[in-house]
């Protein structure tokens, strides 16, 4: 096996723990509000754009960061949807659309 191959085959094993450590991590985010988790996602960019932080950590950072930005969307996408609920419920309103 060839470098590139052993690099590619390593890579690929650490998108899928990512994938999955990052979908058992939202859960917990889940528990803070989504104000909470955009402050938390707002001190690590800080951190980052720094630049002060080790490689090591700078990458559990991210880690960290890309939970949070999965748990916002979803919170998100959630209120957009109670919304339109909401919305489609009221005989008064006729259409709601929600762009993108």
């Amino acid at each position: 096996m060839e470098f590139d191959e052993k690099s590619e085959n390593i890579e690929d094993n650490f998108k899928d723990n990512v994938d999955d450590n990052i979908d058992d991590n939202i859960k917990d985010n889940n528990e803070q509000s989504f104000e909470e988790n955009l402050l938390e996602l707002e001190n690590i960019v800080r951190k980052l754009e720094n630049g002060d932080v080790p490689l090591d950590n700078a990458i559990d950072e991210f880690h960290k960061a890309m939970i949070l930005v999965k748990s916002c969307d979803k919170k998100l996408n959630n209120a957009k949807e109670s919304i339109a609920q909401l919305v489609k419920d009221n005989d008064d309103v006729i259409k709601f659309n929600i762009e993108e």
